[in-house]
């Protein structure tokens, strides 16, 4: 017989609950002190031309015509350094060319997998910031009720974030659209869409809808919810949950293309057939059923925490291939201690300086995951490209 102080009642759950909220908030009061609040980092000479692709003479000249911000030179000497919100004005200029045309809608992007564990939040942030460094203005949609992507920028679900901050109200019919939601974040021109536990109530609320509504069409409500905000915004990310939920099924119709990361295990490789096969059941009953055959402008999969080294690793990369053969994507993500690092302090390769990692570690992360963006880069412009050709 279990001990009477192993017994867990519903009031237990609660204080537990409460001391967990409690916990969160200082330990994010100690990482992110002194504010409480994170704050986007700063950039030197030679991260300034990687992202522009201009070299230092180009950099220089752009900067004695007074066009473009000089950066800050510290008290006492040393390096200039340029804010977020200042580079990201060096790349707008100096790629212009590869930004959304105008009159042409942004592109919504969904990370996705049945799967927990891999990595689906933290490719969605990375590649939101990412993006927004090479001068797009993102908006990241959390629709994981985990609320793990909001958490990952500093607002605690729960304390900070109420059912009302999410996009419940959308999802429930109280709201026409999802402009109500969106919030800044400590990093310029990426905004949020936060996410918290009660979200999982559209689990409920979008098949009474349908029940009540013969007409209702519940894979539509993120979509149209989405509008007005592809016209704000010239690429929007959604993260979503690791089940193949209503929401889900909202995101994925929602999106004009989709990032799948998938880590080169057996597991993970059989999960990813079960996740085709039930949304190709979804789709399909919806196509019978309302005629709407939904069409991708891009399908990626990503292979995330990848070691090289292994053995098994290499055989099931090799079955990606095979199977998915050019919607394999040229980059993978490495395994490293990076990721463990940067989540520690609610954030990403881009928040961590160097000096979180030894210089090897930090460049093979970091090196992964810009060429990961510039793969997904190229697409947006192709994407563009084509709309602007119909």
């Amino acid at each position: 017989m279990l001990r009477d102080d192993r017994k867990a009642s519903l009031q237990d759950i609660e204080r537990m609950s409460a001391r967990a909220e409690v916990a969160l908030e200082k330990i994010r009061g100690t990482l992110l002190s002194p504010d409480a609040r994170k704050s986007a980092p700063v950039f030197s000479i030679s991260q300034l031309e990687h992202f522009t692709g201009a070299d230092r003479n180009k950099i220089n000249y752009a900067a004695r015509k007074g066009e473009l911000p000089e950066g800050t030179m510290p008290d006492g000497g040393g390096r200039r350094t340029w804010t977020t919100e200042e580079l990201q004005k060096w790349t707008r200029h100096f790629r212009a060319d590869r930004l959304r045309p105008e009159g042409l809608a942004g592109i919504t992007i969904s990370v996705a997998n049945f799967k927990g564990g891999v990595t689906k939040t933290t490719t969605a942030a990375t590649l939101a910031q990412g993006l927004s460094l090479r001068g797009h203005k993102v908006l990241l949609v959390d629709v994981d009720p985990q609320a793990s992507l909001t958490t990952l920028f500093g607002l605690l679900p729960g304390v900070e974030i109420d059912e009302e901050h999410t996009l419940s109200p959308l999802f429930s019919g109280d709201a026409s659209d999802a402009r109500y939601a969106v919030r800044k974040t400590y990093w310029p021109d990426l905004d949020l869409i936060p996410a918290m536990t009660r979200l999982y109530a559209a689990e409920f609320k979008l098949p009474a809808r349908q029940k009540d509504n013969a007409d209702f069409e519940f894979w539509k409500v993120l979509d149209l919810g989405l509008d007005p905000l592809r016209d704000e915004y010239d690429v929007i990310v959604i993260d979503t949950p690791p089940s193949l939920s209503y929401t889900t099924i909202n995101a994925v119709m929602a999106s004009d293309g989709l990032v799948v990361p998938v880590p080169p295990s057996t597991l993970d490789f059989a999960s990813l057939s079960q996740f085709w096969s039930l949304y190709l059941d979804i789709a399909h009953s919806l196509s019978e059923l309302r005629g709407d055959a939904k069409k991708f402008e891009f399908v990626n999969i990503l292979a995330s925490r990848v070691d090289a080294n292994d053995a098994s690793s290499r055989i099931v990369r090799g079955w990606l291939r095979e199977v998915y053969a050019e919607r394999v994507l040229a980059t993978e993500i490495p395994r490293t201690s990076i990721a463990g690092t940067a989540a520690v302090g609610f954030g990403t390769v881009y928040d961590l300086p160097k000096s979180a990692a030894s210089a090897g570690t930090y460049a093979r992360a970091f090196d992964a995951y810009e060429a990961f963006i510039d793969e997904v880069d190229a697409q947006l412009q192709s994407v563009w490209a084509g709309w602007r050709d119909e």
